[in-house]
């Protein structure tokens, strides 16, 4: 997990629920089969009450 950065900015990723977010990016990279699709085009964007839960 240490080693894994987002794609697109090289920033870091927090682990929260089924998906690995950067919050530099507002995006949600998806889990499927314990295996981490790092495709920007796979990521959904975050809600913006999405981003204020992580921070907190």
């Amino acid at each position: 997990m240490e080693i894994l950065v987002c794609p697109l900015c090289k920033g870091p990723l927090v682990k929260h629920n089924d998906e690995l977010v950067c919050k530099a990016d507002r995006l949600a990279y998806p889990v499927k089969d314990g295996i981490v699709v790092m495709l920007a085009d796979e990521a959904r964007p975050l809600a913006a009450e999405e981003i204020e839960q992580l921070a907190g």
